[in-house]
């Protein structure tokens, strides 16, 4: 039999999570669609509040139960140690979870501000099932319209619409652990988009092809790639002479916004810009890898590189 999908998408209230991953339940056919809220309310009735009462307050403002405040160094470590103190009671019942989904071979996805990287023992479910796990991000200014709105429909305003900043906190907490346990963060500017580069991700087709563009080509090589067909420019590798081994960089760039903070930084930076010239200049070309959420995506890719003249044909 093959291998169930987990599918874990987190991010901190309002971003826009149950919408995305309903539709992404409905795209991959996929029924089995949990809340972490759900699994917490369970925990809470077994886990007193004398005992835990962290897990008792929401994620927002778990904070207040700390011990001794003094002990952290600002207010956004207060926030984020009281979140990560409140999600640590859920993840133990998540994983039972998901040991259940992979038992009777069931795909699932689990939703919810509790799904913590680098607290989730991941490793122990790697051969058993395909797993994928999302952090999905915003602007401020996005996520405080969204919150706001959600505040309203689920009818909490007069008490959630008050923890608009510490829920931020909580979502740059979420994207800077994403980061350091290679977590794919997604942003959800657009839902058509979002919904694009997870299935990209899940569905993933790649290539290796060999780029030859110059450095004031990137930002056209970026359109391609990433604007214009929701793109992956995963590894390049430099085939340099004299050496033996290629010069490897992982990038695992999808997101234009990122692409684009590159750009301009190389814009502002004349001898940055120079240098990385240099490093093209040493090979004829750069080995790299592309990916894409489909075959015809990926093809479709390759062959507005090949019409720019970016793929070096030997």
């Amino acid at each position: 039999m093959r291998k169930p999908y987990v599918i874990l998408i987190g991010s901190a209230s309002g971003i826009g999570k149950s919408t995305v991953s309903a539709e992404l339940a409905k795209e991959l056919n996929i029924k089995h669609l949990v809340e972490s809220d759900f699994i917490r309310a369970v925990v809470r009735g077994i886990i007193g509040n004398d005992y835990a009462p962290s897990l008792h307050e929401s994620s927002y403002n778990a904070y207040k139960t700390l011990r001794d405040s003094s002990n952290y160094e600002n207010y956004e470590e207060l926030v984020a140690s009281g979140f990560e103190e409140h999600a640590s009671f859920v993840i133990p019942a998540l994983e039972k979870v998901i040991e259940r989904a992979i038992t009777d071979y069931d795909d699932i996805i689990i939703e919810g501000v509790h799904l913590l990287p680098g607290s989730i023992h991941l490793k122990k479910f790697k051969d058993k099932a395909n797993i994928y796990f999302f952090v999905l991000s915003a602007d401020e200014e996005s996520h405080k319209s969204r919150f706001v709105k959600r505040a309203v429909q689920i009818h909490r305003g007069g008490k959630q619409l008050d923890y608009f900043t510490e829920n931020r906190i909580i979502h740059d907490y979420l994207i800077t652990k994403a980061k350091e346990n290679s977590i794919d963060i997604i942003d959800t500017e657009n839902i058509e988009i979002t919904m694009q580069k997870m299935l990209m991700y899940i569905n993933r087709t790649c290539d290796i092809v060999l780029l030859k563009n110059n450095v004031d080509e990137i930002p056209k090589l970026i359109d391609i790639l990433l604007k214009d067909n929701n793109g992956v420019l995963e590894k390049i590798s430099y085939k340099i002479e004299g050496f033996k081994n290629p010069l490897v960089r992982n990038i695992n760039l999808s997101d234009y916004k990122e692409a684009q903070k590159f750009i301009s930084a190389l814009d502002e930076n004349p001898n940055k810009k120079r240098e990385l010239q240099k490093i093209y200049n040493l090979s004829k070309f750069r080995i790299t890898k592309i990916c894409a959420a489909n075959k015809e995506a990926l093809d479709k890719i390759i062959s507005e590189l090949k019409e720019n003249n970016f793929i070096y044909e030997e």
